[in-house]
């Protein structure tokens, strides 16, 4: 079985190409993290607002209970 390069410097080179085709690798690579990590933040974010709107709706039902 022959390859395609001789060594891996020869690879990582890729005949002159290899940073274009390796910045397309990392920024592929960066852009399918974001998609898969943002939408987990997001949610974490969202349930943290509603606990605490709920804490707040409590509170403000407890401290208006209490006056009437």
């Amino acid at each position: 079985m022959k390859f395609q390069f001789e060594s891996f410097a020869e690879f990582m080179a890729m005949n002159g190409h290899g940073p274009f085709v390796w910045s397309a690798y990392a920024i592929t690579f960066a852009v399918m993290v974001f998609l898969f990590v943002s939408p987990i933040l997001q949610k974490k974010a969202f349930i943290k607002q509603q606990r605490k709107q709920q804490k707040l709706a409590q509170t403000n039902s407890a401290s208006n209970g209490v006056s009437n």
